[in-house]
């Protein structure tokens, strides 16, 4: 009887809360949720689409770090879907689960509310922790999209003289000057302002078989990429271009799209085939330079009438977020950390033990690495000691349905492949469109084809890879490595569809007679 009484004393305690959780269903049950997206990261709930085609998202976090499990879950869906082909959406798992609660219930109905019970009562240990860390990443998200939103952003086309004579180490120099941090020196700017470092998206876009070459910036680091480019490439011209991206509609209902984002092959130190490889660290003569990116150029200057090829490389100075641990040093864990621990492997597995005859003991020998293991220390370690970006890359084919070309999907996965080597590090293609593998089975599959079509150019438009909605996993490349694959092509590129001036311009001299 006792029992009963604190049984009913315990669930009138609790009743309002269950009051609430009936009021947060009825909403959410209201709402027409447009995606539920899990990622490494992040939970998203994007919920409403405001009239005249603009987006307002909401966006519910929950980190990881308060549930473990969810990384082994996301591990066996990833292993499922490669494997077997199924595609197990979230919506789908939440009704198994619920279902199976409720024929718990039904079974076990003793079982079950002494668990819910269990649950109720710790409440008052683990809800603060759930309702604080989801609303401060709540807070520092709003914060985020208020200073974004606060920004004035530009599109710099870079339109290169027929004469020029640099090599790809003039854009290194380039990328040096733009390795800029400002706006997050302290944690008040960082986490109440909503500060952040500036990110610029580098990009090679072809309109119908015209290659033109752009940098994408906030409005106010306009004189500085002006000021690095001029200095080292003084025929240029930089004017102000319309975007490109807003020229068309991008609709599914009118065009064909495919797109991808790209990582890396090996882990971020090690790095890929760079122009020091091809010797164009040198100036050579035009006959004897073999510049990878012209592969790239000719192949993207191929696009007939009705077709579109964009690439982006969206870059912002590397402090490790990616990482989100710390070094032994309690600084930020970066991908010099990283470097030190692959050259530390190498190191040991060139150690062959031995048995000390003395004592009988096995002991570790000394380093005795080849020259490939050799040569791959010397590398990580000369790609580490450079300026460092956080770097996503994304490409975008569009095309009218009726000359949209199923082998230009297939040229575009393999576009970087020229600096990509055995052994070392190199580019393949990830997310977006490369996550369907068409199997007759898979239930829905066109609807969710259709939205990530829509998000996929959304989130080129917006120059977005750091932040949510549209947070990826990034690559660290150093500025030898980015000034490979993105820099203004000499004349040795003789691609007739690059856009091209006549004739190198300068300002007139001070000294000129009026």
């Amino acid at each position: 009887m006792r029992q009963k009484e604190a049984y009913g004393a315990r669930r009138r305690k609790f009743e309002p809360l269950f009051e609430h959780k009936k009021t947060a269903y009825s909403f959410l049950s209201h709402t027409r949720a447009e995606s539920f997206k899990v990622s490494s990261d992040t939970f998203s709930i994007n919920t409403m689409r405001p009239p005249r085609g603009e987006r307002i998202v909401f966006v519910a976090i929950l980190h990881v770090s308060m549930f473990p499990f969810l990384h082994t879950l996301e591990e066996r869906m990833k292993k499922l879907k490669e494997k077997l082909g199924l595609r197990l959406m979230p919506w789908p798992l939440f009704l198994l689960g619920l279902t199976l609660l409720l024929v718990s219930f039904v079974f076990m109905p003793h079982v079950v509310e002494l668990a819910l019970s269990l649950a109720l009562f710790m409440a008052p240990l683990w809800l603060p922790i759930l309702i604080v860390g989801g609303a401060w990443t709540l807070w520092v998200i709003l914060r985020r999209s208020e200073f974004i939103a606060a920004q004035n952003y530009m599109l710099l086309e870079i339109k290169p003289p027929r004469g020029l004579e640099k090599t790809p180490l003039a854009m290194e120099a380039v990328l040096s000057g733009m390795h800029l941090a400002p706006g997050e020196a302290t944690w008040y700017k960082k986490y109440i302002v909503g500060a952040m470092r500036p990110w610029w998206s580098l990009e090679i876009a072809s309109l119908e078989g015209q290659v033109h070459f752009f940098i994408w910036t906030r409005t106010g680091f306009r004189r500085v990429i002006e000021a690095q480019m001029y200095a080292q490439y003084p025929g240029v011209q930089i004017v102000e271009a319309t975007d490109y991206t807003r020229l068309i509609t991008a609709k599914s209902e009118d065009w064909s799209i495919w797109g991808c984002d790209f990582a890396h092959t090996d882990k971020d130190p090690v790095p890929i085939k760079t122009y020091v490889e091809y010797g164009l660290d040198k100036v050579q003569k035009e006959h004897e330079q073999i510049d990878p990116l012209a592969n790239l150029i000719e192949f993207m200057g191929s696009m007939k009438k009705g077709e579109h090829l964009w690439l982006q490389f969206i870059i912002r100075v590397h402090k490790g977020e990616k990482y989100g641990k710390l070094n032994s040093e309690g600084k930020a864990y970066t991908w010099k950390d990283e470097a030190k621990g692959l050259v530390d492997e190498i190191r040991k597995a060139t150690r062959d033990p031995y048995v000390d005859p003395a004592t009988g003991e096995e002991r570790p020998g000394f380093p005795n690495p080849t020259k490939g293991q050799s040569e791959k220390i010397a590398a990580i370690e000369r790609n580490v000691s450079k300026f460092g970006f956080d770097v996503g890359v994304r490409g975008v084919y569009l095309a009218r349905p009726d000359v949209f070309d199923p082998i230009v999907i297939s040229g575009l996965t393999g576009i970087f492949k020229q600096f990509s080597s055995e052994g070392w590090n190199g580019f393949k293609p990830s997310g977006w469109m490369t996550e369907f593998d068409d199997y007759p089975w898979e239930l829905g599959v066109n609807r969710l084809k259709e939205k990530y079509r829509r998000w996929l150019v959304e989130a080129y438009r917006r120059r977005q890879f750091f932040y949510d909605p549209f947070k990826k996993d990034a690559m660290v490349m150093s500025t030898e490595e980015l000034a490979t694959v993105f820099h203004i092509p000499s004349r040795a590129i003789t691609t007739p569809s690059l856009t091209r001036i006549q004739s190198a311009t300068s300002e007139a001299p001070s000294n000129l007679p009026v």
